[in-house]
């Protein structure tokens, strides 16, 4: 007798839902533009206006902000979505999920009260920022500076590096050195939340000491811009250090926390453009024809078909099994490192074998691929390099087995 058993699913039926209308989105409104965009360079303001609309900018954050209070495990699966259509997409929601990450778990009420409802619909989105020209991985190592006036408030001062959505954010977290005695020295850095006029260069008045230089010309990940940020006397007041009072010299902390969930979120978005990269070979080589036939039936191109999708499959696991431990309350700093190792490589190789299947197509502007292939390199720096993560990775590993 024949037992009965249950169709396999690895979403939920809200999870699947949510993924249907990302899928539909990114067909119907990403795919068939992001070429346009890529090629001007144009930052993409009506779909960004649609996803305000679906209330993508504040899947995480709680309802009674006017968010959906989704996990992390669902939002890396709308991040993998987006990321398939055009990782730039997916750059505009990823630095103001971060940004809503930390004002939920560090940020005092009256700073949740403030910010949260205005993220939640995206009236205001969220930079963060901790690189500066001279300081990538050595985090430690920043040089802009915060000091406290007589009368509590904080002045602000230096350059900061490659922030995404520098321009058009309206506040942007950003790690300071606070004491420069500290030692060692990531007990002396305190996050501030610094507000400014989105799209305004150079702002005045009340957020006046704040400057964005042009954007940083980039080969890839073009449509959302990549900034440098001057703070030259900008003024933050103790009510915006992240966590009040108590935040202060807690920012090196923090923002280690938020880039853990930032790697599961680096992670999703190259689970995405690998996954595009396998349906665009898988497309391509059933269509190409060589020697007689599709060149989908010879044996050399099987070979790199089955690789691509046994690597993202194995990327897409790890990263939903980090995610899920995070959402479970547990420590994911060594799987958030592997998958975002993990899926990162696995992006670029699938758009490189991608790129090799179309031969010749594969270098013109008239073939997606081409797009990928300046796209994908980004994941390998951003949020920790893959050596960075080989690093955390290894010391991880023996702290967990020693002997």
């Amino acid at each position: 007798m024949a037992l009965a058993t249950a169709t396999y699913q690895d979403m939920t039926d809200d999870q699947q839902a949510i993924v249907e209308m990302v899928r539909n989105f990114v067909d119907n409104e990403i795919l068939p533009n992001a070429e346009e965009y890529d090629h001007e360079d144009k930052f993409p303001e009506p779909i960004v206006e649609q996803m305000k609309e679906l209330g993508l900018f504040g899947v995480t954050i709680p309802e009674e902000y006017g968010g959906m209070g989704l996990d992390l495990s669902t939002y890396t699966l709308i991040v993998e979505e987006l990321s398939r259509g055009w990782i730039s997409i997916s750059g505009v929601v990823n630095t103001h999920f971060i940004g809503s990450y930390l004002l939920m778990k560090f940020g005092t009420d009256e700073q949740k009260d403030y910010f949260l409802p205005k993220m939640a619909t995206g009236e205001i989105r969220a930079a963060f920022s901790l690189s500066e020209p001279e300081v990538g991985s050595d985090v430690q190592g920043i040089k802009a500076s915060a000091k406290a006036g007589d009368d509590g408030v904080w002045e602000l001062n230096g350059q900061k590096m490659w922030v995404t959505n520098g321009l058009g954010s309206g506040v942007v977290f950003v790690l300071m050195k606070s004491d420069p005695k500290a030692d060692p020295p990531y007990k002396g850095m305190t996050c501030f939340i610094t507000e400014k006029e989105p799209w305004v260069d150079k702002n005045e008045g009340e957020f006046a000491g704040l400057e964005i230089p042009p954007k940083i010309k980039k080969m890839g990940y073009k449509g959302v811009e990549s900034t440098e940020l001057v703070y030259n006397g900008y003024r933050c007041p103790p009510e915006r250090v992240l966590g009040g009072e108590e935040g202060v010299g807690q920012g090196f902390k923090q923002m280690m926390d938020a880039l853990e969930v930032g790697r599961v979120n680096v992670a999703a978005r190259g689970v995405g453009i690998a996954q595009r990269a396998l349906e665009l070979a898988l497309r391509y080589s059933q269509e190409r024809k060589t020697f007689g036939k599709p060149i989908a039936q010879h044996q050399a191109i099987q070979f790199k078909l089955a690789d691509m999708a046994t690597k993202v499959e194995a990327a897409r696991l790890m990263t939903r099994k980090a995610a899920r431990m995070k959402d479970a309350g547990e420590r994911s700093d060594l799987e958030a490192g592997m998958a975002k190792l993990f899926a990162s490589e696995t992006g670029k190789e699938c758009v490189e074998e991608s790129f090799r299947i179309h031969g010749g197509y594969g270098y013109s502007k008239e073939y997606e691929i081409e797009r990928l292939y300046r796209d994908a390199p980004l994941l390998l720096i951003g949020e920790g390099t893959s050596e960075i993560q080989r690093m955390v990775i290894g010391k991880k590993v023996l702290e967990r087995n020693k002997i």
